[in-house]
């Protein structure tokens, strides 16, 4: 084999990888799978799409080497191959952000408006948990919780915030993060947080980037365990 027929049939490997990303609907059942280990039908419910459209998805994930599976009984579960599939996707979102005017364009109209500080980077947030001196504010469904959060974290669904505030450490700065960096969650509770006149920011990027880093992370068992 000449070395350009081999240059050609190797980049046509990594295309492999570029076409399975082609698709906001496979990007965001990454960003799903990355909260921890989903079956199709939980994936369908989440991501809005229907359980054959799914599993096509995640067949073409599967396929680039993305995700991996397992069964059990009639039900196969996802999980992403690696903790490098979380940083090849941050890789595309920075890439994005920085040459494509719409990402920018979006994130100003629909994020930045609810609130324009500058995160917490991850390093000083795990001193500062460490230190006692924040509240740290999951508000992630409960089930992406259970399957793994940042040390401490109170986990308030966005939709019970307003009910559930008391729970929330008083004078403390309140850090909430949820999915992602673009991950509106957090926004939406900044910003909700501000308006009760709470001290509030956000994580700079989500739960999946956290875990990449190598970071400690807490499950739901545990945390029973040591209550």
């Amino acid at each position: 084999m000449s070395t350009t027929n081999f240059k050609h049939d190797l980049f046509n490997q990594f295309a492999r990888v570029g076409k399975a990303l082609a698709s906001g609907n496979r990007l965001e059942l990454l960003e799903f799978i990355a909260q921890g280990e989903r079956s199709v039908d939980e994936l369908s419910k989440v991501a809005g799409l229907t359980m054959a459209n799914t599993s096509q998805h995640l067949q073409q994930l599967r396929q680039a080497g993305l995700v991996a599976t397992r069964k059990q009984g009639l039900k196969v579960y996802y999980r992403l191959s690696g903790d490098d599939v979380i940083r090849l996707l941050d890789a595309l979102r920075v890439v994005a952000e920085r040459h494509v005017a719409d990402v920018e364009r979006l994130v100003n109209t629909y994020l930045t408006v609810k609130d324009s500080l500058e995160p917490i980077p991850r390093a000083e947030l795990l001193s500062r948990v460490r230190d006692g001196l924040v509240t740290v504010l999951d508000v992630r469904p409960a089930e992406e919780y259970a399957a793994g959060h940042v040390p401490g974290a109170v986990n308030i669904p966005i939709s019970e915030l307003e009910q559930r505030l008391e729970e929330l450490g008083k004078g403390q700065e309140i850090v909430a993060y949820c999915r992602g960096p673009h991950c509106v969650l957090a926004f939406d509770a900044v910003a909700r947080l501000r308006e009760k006149g709470l001290k509030a920011r956000r994580l700079e990027d989500g739960y999946p980037e956290w875990l990449a880093e190598g970071l400690p992370v807490e499950h739901q068992e545990e945390t029973k365990k040591d209550a």
